[in-house]
């Protein structure tokens, strides 16, 4: 996807998905990253805006091989956007209290 330049995205959506791009564009992408189905998919489905539904991109992750790999980078990155993993970030924010405390 190097790159990748789409007028669609300008604007408040485009900045939200910059981090998708960024990571689909980053030069790790022959690790686990290429496996990753979000990859062949509508971006902005990853980025629905405040009150969207979030259910198509959960319906991807749920079908990942590389959903964990995806979810500890989005934890491990503070990802505050979008779906990562299978998880919005208030669902990130929860999983990692409740991991952190055990």
């Amino acid at each position: 996807m190097s790159g990748f330049i789409d007028t669609r995205y300008n604007g408040v959506v485009g900045q939200r998905l910059q981090p998708l791009i960024e990571w689909l564009e980053s030069s790790n992408s022959i690790s686990w990253r290429s496996d990753a189905l979000c990859a062949q998919t509508d971006p902005e489905a990853f980025f629905p805006g405040k009150g969207g539904s979030t259910q198509e991109a959960k319906k991807v992750c749920a079908d990942c091989t590389v959903r964990k790999q995806c979810l500890e980078w989005a934890i491990d990155h503070d990802e505050r956007f979008g779906i990562w993993g299978g998880m919005s970030e208030r669902e990130r924010r929860r999983y990692k209290k409740r991991t952190r405390h055990q």
